[in-house]
């Protein structure tokens, strides 16, 4: 797959899940305006109804102080009627016309007599509207002029706040309070602490007459009500989620694939490389053993005979180490562990890689401060480590610039650490988190100077893992390179 098509699939997926996430994002907020309006319209509705209960408590409360004024004041009168006054003749003198009057009356038609009833019902009636209108003056008078405490009881507000909550089917916990427009508190519930405006109601307490205090109602589950349907978004999110993280990881898996095609065609143009200049050599070798001239010429036949050797065993070399990687990636390393001084592997292996550094007009110098250097290793596979990694210093070497190689151990805690260090060409950032892939080559450029198949840091990177320690590098472009190994040491 080309790589424009990868980054084409890229777009599409993070456009699709984007949209997804804004059409799942906007739904919920709209789900969340419409619970925060429903419970403000409710609360709202609410509250006007305690406002009108606890009106209509207090003219109840009038109404029935003035009726049993009324009832006392006429018990009264009725008492004081019935007791005649022998003294006073005047009264008996007028009691007595009344009665032959009511006796008149009882001989009138049916027609005045229903006359005088209704006449007296409207009497009745105008002198009750008359009452009314006179009780509602007083308590406008004199309703202001009542503390608030003896007009609103806290718990009775509460009371009716709690029954029309549950009318309209919101059955959630509140705090009460009654305070001024000012803001000061005259009364409240013993649990009322309101922490924040947002979930604080106001309702003003009798308005008609234009009090100045007001009913505050505080809900502290209030988010959790608002937010309780949006339980039905999990799911949906974390299928998202799940989508999300699959495609991540098949394009994470799509470029790794598309990298390690790369990287295997550069290692066969590398094999290729590799093997045709010993085949060639050998062929040509080959030839020149059919030549006449060369058989009768024993040093000829020599030193051609010494070329074929040497090729065959660079071929088989080169052979043996794709052989083994291959084995490793097929199966556990098996290592021949045993306990081996470090500082002396690492002194015997400097000492042999001398004349090849030598060689090219370099040097090579060791520093072994490590007091504790006993390690539980391969030590054919560890020796091939410190010589992989020196010939790569020694391949990656900065033209113009002698070779400079130093090699130090030195103990930290209960490990010992080996550093190896050239004043090569350096690595780059970006190559850095890669090479201790498999196949992956640093670049020199158009130049082929550096041949390889890009397993040798690979294969360092294998063994040092297999025997429990790390590696890590240090580079500088165009400076120079440091390779730390940690081992852990061989416990007393």
């Amino acid at each position: 797959m080309k790589k424009s098509t990868i980054w084409l699939l890229v777009l599409i997926m993070a456009f699709t899940f984007a949209g997804l996430l804004y059409l799942q994002i906007s739904y919920m907020g709209n789900i969340v305006k419409m619970r925060e309006d429903q419970f403000s319209e409710i609360v709202k509705r609410c509250l006007w109804g305690v406002s009108r209960s606890l009106e209509k408590e207090e003219t109840k409360k009038y109404l029935i102080d003035d009726l049993q004024d009324q009832i006392r004041y006429e018990n009264e009168i009725g008492n004081y009627a019935a007791t005649p006054d022998p003294s006073n003749d005047t009264l008996t003198q007028q009691a007595k016309p009344r009665v032959n009057l009511s006796i008149k009356h009882g001989g009138k038609t049916i027609v005045s007599s229903f006359q005088e009833i209704q006449e007296t019902l409207e009497r009745r009636v105008l002198y009750q509207r008359y009452l009314l209108d006179e009780l509602t003056m007083e308590i406008l008078r004199t309703s202001n002029n009542r503390p608030i405490t003896e007009r609103v009881d806290i718990r009775k507000a509460e009371m009716y706040l709690r029954q029309e909550l549950q009318n309209n089917g919101l059955n959630v916990p509140f705090q009460l309070a009654i305070s001024t427009n000012e803001g000061s508190i005259i009364a409240k519930s013993p649990d009322y602490q309101p922490k924040n405006k947002v979930n604080l109601f106001t309702q003003q307490l009798f308005p008609n007459d234009n009090s100045t205090y007001k009913l505050d109602v505080y809900f502290p589950t209030r988010p959790n009500y608002i937010y309780s349907t949006m339980k039905i978004f999990i799911p949906s999110f974390f299928f998202t989620l799940v989508l999300l993280i699959t495609f991540l990881f098949t394009i994470v898996t799509a470029f790794r694939q598309k990298r390690l095609t790369e990287m295997k065609s550069d290692f066969i143009n590398n094999m290729t490389h590799e093997f045709k200049t010993p085949i060639s050599t050998i062929s040509l070798a080959a030839q020149m053993l059919n030549d006449p001239a060369v058989s009768k010429s024993p040093q000829m036949f020599q030193h051609i005979s010494g070329v074929i050797n040497d090729e065959t065993k660079r071929l088989r070399f080169q052979v043996e180490k794709v052989l083994q990687m291959s084995m490793f990636e097929r199966q556990k390393t098996m290592l021949k562990l045993t306990s081996v001084d470090i500082n002396d592997l690492v002194l015997s292996v400097a000492t042999t890689f001398k004349l090849k550094v030598e060689k090219f007009g370099g040097t090579i110098e060791t520093d072994l401060s490590a007091t504790e250097s006993m390690a539980t290793v391969d030590e054919m596979h560890f020796t091939n480590v410190i010589f992989n990694l020196l010939d790569n210093a020694v391949k990656y070497s900065k033209e113009g610039r002698p070779i400079a190689l130093f090699i130090k151990t030195w103990n930290t805690g209960d490990k010992i650490e080996i550093s190896i260090q050239d004043n090569g060409i350096g690595i780059k950032k970006d190559d850095l988190k890669k090479i201790f892939d498999k196949f992956y080559r640093v670049s020199t450029g158009n130049v082929h100077n550096v041949k390889g198949f890009g397993l040798g840091l690979a294969y360092v990177n294998k063994i040092v893992r297999e025997l429990k320690g790390t590696i890590r590098v240090e580079s500088e472009y165009e400076v120079g390179t440091k390779f730390i190994i940690t081992l852990p040491l061989i416990k007393n």
